[in-house]
């Protein structure tokens, strides 16, 4: 779906895509579905999962606390959508007994629902909950969305069934949103990104701040919960060592960068494409990285036709990767504290450097170190949970940003997601602001997480 700048055109498409999505897909019509209770939700369309998720895409882009209170908010949105709707899948368990601390009374849940009601329901709530500032003029999107889908989707119910099937959407969001908030340092962390308590270490090429915009944004993530791979869990492998010598393998990595921005820049053609599609760093502008992920992921869930149970199953696993990556990249970020090319290049190559994404951002460098790149682990991440859905070979083209005109934003066309994640991790070469190592570290690290976020027996509870 093209996005638009006008949030009322915008919802607008979104209401008719899915409730034409939940006409058509398995030959269900809408008459029919919302009738059923306690459906097969393998049969049941997931227009209204994607219409929810394409919401949150838009207003994600105005949310604070990006790139990782954005991954968090994904894993637990997801999470509730999925406990909202998992007593009425087939091949699927509740994770409760999964992970500890979250507590879920499947009695609160009335005999007779509507799925969908219910779902719809719970989106409503915790996008609301978990976007961070956005402002409500923008969440009021959330309000008109969640009415028109119970309008449409109450016809010819009782007005107890409607009323118990909100009802559930309300608990599971409630319980999941008190789960959360039991994560303490996340929550701390969310409302004090920057901390100024917080000052680097110093040492040869370690990365510091110049200015407070700049200053360390979640040096302490490291502590924040994750729902499948601890980061005691994770490895790493150690970065090249810092070196001033023009003949040194890690100079020549930073004029590697030097020189990809520049041409990049002045040759204006596919690099500059590459770098500017992928750049997802610019509150306001673009979503955050990791949320790019759930953007390709719900295009494919069109693409391949997938069921609401395999929708969910899906956003669920990639929440959680997503969520795991960005702890896990943040420790190491902050273990190896290696600094900026940007840095580098001033000091030593070239005073008057300027990194392509500067012409879309108010200050030169991301506020946190280079090594592993965010991008990178997020890319990979998602990426081997895409080949583990759909196989490696494909023929997608993501059209996420197609139609803006603020940068370049053509939709690219992948023949393997091996290929999508690599091309993702190495745009930060002609954008200016990583190093080779950065990316080949963060896809290793990216693929380690989702070889164990795909492991996840989603059928029983015995972990």
């Amino acid at each position: 779906m093209k996005k638009v700048k006008n949030k009322l055109i915008y919802l607008a498409m979104v209401l008719t895509i899915a409730v034409q999505s939940c006409d058509n897909q398995d030959g269900l019509d809408i008459e029919t579905t919302v009738g059923e209770t306690n459906e097969d939700l393998s049969l049941e369309g997931n227009g209204l999962a994607q219409a929810w998720t394409d919401l949150f895409l838009e207003l994600e882009r105005y949310s604070a606390g990006r790139p990782n209170a954005s991954a968090r908010a994904t894993a637990y949105i997801y999470l509730a959508a999925y406990e909202t709707v998992v007593p009425g899948m087939t091949n699927s368990t509740s994770n409760e007994d999964r992970l500890r601390g979250l507590s879920i009374r499947q009695s609160e849940k009335a005999d007779e629902i509507s799925y969908r009601i219910a779902l719809n329901t719970c989106f409503a709530q915790v996008i609301d909950h978990f976007l961070i500032n956005v402002t409500d003029d923008r969440t009021s999107a959330i309000n008109a969305l969640e009415t028109d889908f119970e309008s449409t989707l109450s016809t010819g119910l009782s007005e107890e069934l409607v009323e118990d099937s909100k009802a559930w959407g309300q608990y599971i969001a409630e319980r999941v949103i008190t789960y959360s908030q039991t994560d303490d340092d996340a929550e701390e962390q969310i409302l004090e990104p920057q901390p100024t308590s917080y000052e680097p270490p110093t040492g040869e090429g370690f990365w510091t701040y110049s200015a407070d915009p700049e200053r360390a944004l979640f040096p302490y993530w490291e502590s924040v919960r994750t729902f499948v791979v601890k980061p005691k869990e994770t490895t790493a492998v150690d970065p090249i060592a810092y070196s001033e010598d023009p003949e040194s393998e890690y100079y020549q990595q930073m004029v590697e960068v030097y020189n990809a921005n520049n041409a990049a820049r002045e040759e204006n053609g596919e690099q500059l494409w590459i770098a500017e599609f992928w750049s997802d760093d610019v509150e306001g502008l673009m979503m955050s990285p990791p949320v790019r992920q759930v953007s390709i992921a719900n295009q494919l869930i069109e693409q391949y036709n997938l069921s609401l149970e395999e929708s969910l199953v899906l956003f669920l696993k990639l929440g959680f990767a997503l969520n795991d990556a960005a702890v896990a990249a943040w420790k190491y970020k902050y273990e190896f504290m290696v600094m900026r090319p940007n840095v580098f290049i001033h000091e030593f190559i070239d005073p008057d450097y300027q990194t392509n994404l500067f012409r879309l951002v108010f200050w030169p460098n991301p506020s946190f170190p280079s090594y592993p790149s965010g991008h990178s682990t997020f890319a990979s991440a998602a990426g081997g949970l895409f080949i583990d859905t759909f196989g490696n070979e494909t023929n997608f083209t993501d059209r996420t940003h197609e139609g803006r005109t603020e940068f370049v934003s053509t939709p690219r066309t992948f023949s393997t997601f091996e290929q999508m994640a690599y091309e993702n991790a190495f745009s930060r070469l002609p954008l200016g602001v990583h190093m080779s190592m950065d990316c080949e570290e963060g896809l290793r690290l990216g693929y380690e997480i989702s070889d164990a976020v795909k492991n996840l027996d989603l059928s029983s509870t015995n972990q």
